[in-house]
C-alpha cells in the first residue's frame, strides 16, 4: 500500500472520532491492554508525562516537550487531533514518524489487531508507543485523547501527570457536571505519582485533592503557587511573562489563555526537575521561545500573515472561547471578518454568543461528518445579529474573506480543530 492508501485504509476500517464522533469512542481498555501485551509492554521502555484537561493540554504537551528537547533529551510527543497530517500525531523532537513506518506497522500488523476491531485511536496509541520505544526516546509527552480514567493512554505509569483544567466538553462521555468531569480527568493520577492541576474550581477542586490523598500522590495546585507574576502582548506576537523562579521568559504562543497554561507548564517543570531531570533556565527561555520550531505546533492563535492579519484558532469549547472572545475584542483594526463554523457535541449558542457584533461573518462548514451544517450555524448568528454569509466550504469563506479585506483590517478563522485543518490545508 502507498502511504496514502494506508491512510485512507485506518481512516474507514476503524472508527475516528475525529470524523464520526460518538460511534468511534470505546470504553474500557480491553483493545488497549491486547495491543499493548502484543507489542512487548513499550511503553515501559522510557520515561512518560501524562497530560489530561479540558483546554490546554495541546500548548502544555508541546511546551514541555519543547522544554526537554532544548534540554539535550531525545523526546516522543503524542498529541491528538492532527490538523494536516496524520503523523502529526506521533513525533520524536518534533520530527513526524516516517510514512514508510505507518505503512508497515499497518502491513505487518492488521492481521493481528483486526479480529479486534480498536478504535482509531486505540490503534494510534499502540503504534506511537512502538514507535517511541524503538527510536529509543529518553522521555515520553503523552497527552491524554478523551478524558482520562478509561483513555487508552492510561496504562503509562508517568513520572508526572498534569491535569490543566475542566470545563464542559464531551459531556455524553464524561458527565453533565464539573465535579463528575473533574473525576474522570483525575482518573489519570496514578499511586505515588505527584499531579500537577492547573485550575480548579470550587466542584473540581476536592475531587482532585481526594482522588491523590487516596493514591498517596503528591498534589501541586499550581493557582495556589503561581509562577507568572505578571505578562504582556508583545506587538511582534508572543507573551511576555514576568515569573518568579525563571526570570522574564518570552512565550512563541500568543493566545491569552497561554498565561494559565504557562503557569502550569512552570509548575511541572520545577517538579520534574526534582525528578532529577535535568532542565536549566536557559532551556526554559528557549523551549518556551522556541514551540513551533522545535515541535510543529500549528493552531494556536497562529499568525498567518501581515496587512491583512489573519490569525487562525482551534479552541472550540466555552471555556476556550472565554479567552478568545476576548482577545478578538482587543484586536485593534479597521473591519474584523470572521471564518466560522463548528461542529456537533458542542455548546454553539453560548460560543456564539460571545462572538463579536460588528464583524462581518463568513459562515461555514469543515469536511468532517460531524460538521454543523452551515445554514444552521447561519441561522443562529443572524438570530443573535451577526451579520454574514453561507459558504459551503473553509476555502472558499477564507477567500472571500481575503478578497474583500483592506490591509489594515484582521481575519480569524476558527471555532473548531476541523475549521483549522481544512484552512492549513485547502488555502497553503
Amino acid at each position: 500500500m502507498t502511504y496514502e492508501e494506508t491512510i485512507e485504509y485506518l481512516y474507514n476500517s476503524v472508527p475516528m472520532f475525529q470524523k464520526v464522533g460518538a460511534v468511534a469512542y470505546k470504553e474500557g481498555l480491553y483493545n488497549t491492554l491486547k495491543l499493548d501485551e502484543h507489542f512487548g509492554h513499550p511503553h515501559q521502555r522510557f520515561k512518560t508525562i501524562h497530560i489530561a484537561g479540558t483546554n490546554g493540554k495541546g500548548s502544555c504537551s508541546h511546551t514541555i516537550a519543547s522544554i526537554l528537547q532544548s534540554a539535550g533529551y531525545k523526546v516522543g510527543l503524542y498529541t491528538s487531533p492532527h490538523l494536516k497530517d496524520f503523523r502529526e500525531r506521533i513525533r520524536v523532537n518534533g520530527v513526524c514518524a516516517s510514512k514508510e513506518y505507518v505503512i508497515k506497522f499497518v502491513e505487518e500488523e492488521k492481521d493481528f489487531f483486526e479480529p479486534l476491531h480498536p478504535s482509531f485511536f486505540e490503534l494510534t496509541t499502540a503504534m506511537a508507543f512502538k514507535y517511541f520505544a524503538e527510536q529509543n526516546v529518553d522521555i515520553a509527552v503523552i497527552e491524554v485523547g478523551l478524558g482520562g480514567r478509561l483513555d487508552c493512554t492510561n496504562i503509562i505509569t508517568p513520572v508526572l501527570s498534569i491535569i490543566t483544567n475542566i470545563s464542559f466538553d464531551h459531556t455524553q462521555f464524561l458527565g453533565n457536571t464539573l465535579a463528575a468531569i473533574a473525576g474522570e480527568k483525575a482518573g489519570i493520577i496514578k499511586e505515588g505519582i505527584p499531579v500537577v492541576v492547573g485550575e480548579t474550581t470550587d466542584e473540581t477542586r476536592p475531587v482532585f485533592c481526594d482522588t491523590a490523598k487516596s493514591r498517596h500522590s503528591r498534589i501541586y495546585l499550581a493557582e495556589d503557587d503561581k509562577e507568572v507574576v505578571s505578562s504582556k502582548i508583545l506587538p511582534e506576537g508572543g507573551i511576555e511573562y514576568e515569573t518568579r523562579s525563571f526570570g522574564v521568559l518570552k512565550g512563541e504562543l500568543g493566545g491569552l489563555y497561554q498565561e494559565k497554561n504557562t503557569n502550569t507548564i512552570l509548575c511541572a517543570i520545577k517538579i520534574l526537575k526534582e525528578k532529577e531531570i535535568n532542565i536549566s533556565d536557559a532551556n526554559v527561555k528557549h523551549g518556551m521561545a522556541s514551540v513551533a520550531e522545535l515541535t510543529g505546533l500549528q493552531g494556536r492563535w497562529q499568525k498567518i500573515q501581515n496587512n491583512p492579519t489573519v490569525i487562525c484558532d482551534t479552541g472550540h469549547n466555552v471555556g476556550g472561547w472565554q479567552y478568545l472572545s476576548q482577545q478578538l475584542k482587543m484586536q485593534k483594526c479597521e473591519q474584523m471578518r470572521i471564518v466560522f463554523g463548528m461542529v456537533d457535541d458542542k455548546d454553539i449558542e453560548t460560543i456564539m454568543g460571545m462572538l463579536p457584533k460588528n464583524a462581518i461573518y463568513y459562515f461555514t462548514q469543515a469536511k468532517t461528518k460531524r460538521a454543523i451544517l452551515v445554514d444552521k450555524i447561519k441561522g443562529i448568528g443572524t438570530g443573535m445579529n451577526l451579520n454574514g454569509t453561507c459558504y459551503n466550504s473553509v476555502a472558499k469563506a477564507y477567500r472571500q474573506a481575503l478578497k474583500e479585506a483592506g490591509k489594515n483590517d484582521f481575519i480569524f478563522v476558527g471555532g473548531s480543530s476541523y475549521i483549522v485543518a481544512d484552512f492549513l490545508n485547502d488555502c497553503f
